[in-house]
C-alpha cells in the first residue's frame, strides 16, 4: 500500500461527503474544514477510509491531526506497520 493509494482513497470520499468539491481542490496541506467539512463530515470522511483501507487508527491520534497529509501518513503508517502480537 503506498502514500499514493491512501491519498487517492481520502480524496474519495472526501468528494463524496462534500457537495460540490472537486480533486483539484483538494490539497493535502489543507484540513477538511478548509475544503468545507464538518465535524460529522469528517467523522464519516475518516471511519469509511479506515474501512476501505481496513486500518484502525486510535480516536486520540485521529485529533491531533491538522491537515490531510497528517491523515494520509498517518494511515500509512498503521497500514505498514506489522501486525502486534497478542501478549
Amino acid at each position: 500500500m503506498t502514500k499514493q493509494h491512501i491519498l487517492a482513497v481520502v480524496k474519495k470520499h472526501l468528494m463524496q461527503t462534500i457537495d460540490g468539491l472537486t480533486e483539484a481542490q483538494i490539497d493535502p496541506s489543507k484540513s477538511m474544514k478548509d475544503l468545507g467539512a464538518n465535524s460529522l463530515d469528517i467523522v464519516e470522511i475518516v471511519s469509511v477510509s479506515m474501512r476501505e483501507l481496513k486500518v484502525k487508527v486510535p480516536r486520540s491520534e485521529l485529533s491531533k491531526l491538522t491537515n490531510i497529509g497528517g491523515l494520509v501518513d498517518l494511515l500509512f503508517q498503521v497500514a505498514t506497520q506489522p501486525p502486534t502480537k497478542p501478549a
